[in-house]
């Protein structure tokens, strides 16, 4: 979700980056750097291999780094052949939480951004792919124990399921699994609310 297909203006993350660079220049201060590291398709097992070798070569020292991670949409995919859950909730559990210890490393700023609900009868199989089903009540799942995690570490938990769940919110998804132009709208405004209502922006 946070790689921004099938939206021409990038996704919430490009939307997050113009609101800083719009609010500092107001300001007349210097823009913070927002990188965008997400990779379509990948799990919390792929985000963890790659995780401190993406965000070091970034860090600017003079700066305060703020660490946003979305993660879990892909763990939470139904492999129909094997009868399984692409990542166990007990690996994904685990993999959370390692990705906190090492978050924790370079940012005492650190938020997890949920999950999104999807169209079942558009998702469940996905039309590229038969043996791979998103299912709502597993992805209502994997968001509940993203914020479990979170509050057990005393982490920003921003719960965009909860938010879309309560709206017509297939309307704002391009094929029924990834938010479209509306839906990345919709999650940068979500997402705002929380940094400035926390103190993160």
């Amino acid at each position: 979700m946070a790689y921004g297909a099938w939206d021409l203006q990038g996704g919430w993350v490009q939307r997050l980056r113009r609101f800083l660079e719009e609010k500092n220049l107001a300001d007349l201060s210097e823009s913070p750097l927002v990188y965008n590291l997400a990779i379509s398709g990948d799990t919390s097992t792929d985000l963890l291999e790659r995780f401190e070798s993406e965000i070091k070569p970034r860090l600017e020292e003079e700066e305060e780094t703020i660490v946003i991670i979305g993660i879990g949409q892909n763990d939470a995919q139904f492999l129909h052949d094997e009868n399984r859950l692409r990542t166990s909730k007990e690996e994904f559990r685990q993999n959370l939480q390692k990705l906190i210890s090492l978050a924790k490393k370079f940012s005492h700023k650190i938020v997890f951004i949920g999950l999104v609900p999807v169209d079942e009868s558009k998702a469940a199989p996905i039309p590229w792919d038969k043996n791979k089903f998103y299912l709502n009540k597993n992805i209502r799942e994997y968001n509940r124990i993203v914020k479990e995690i979170c509050e057990q570490n005393e982490i920003s938990f921003v719960d965009v399921f909860g938010k879309f769940i309560k709206t017509d919110y297939k309307e704002l998804l391009y094929e029924g699994l990834h938010p479209n132009s509306a839906g990345h709208e919709k999650i940068f405004g979500i997402l705002k609310v929380e940094l400035i209502k926390n103190g993160i922006i």
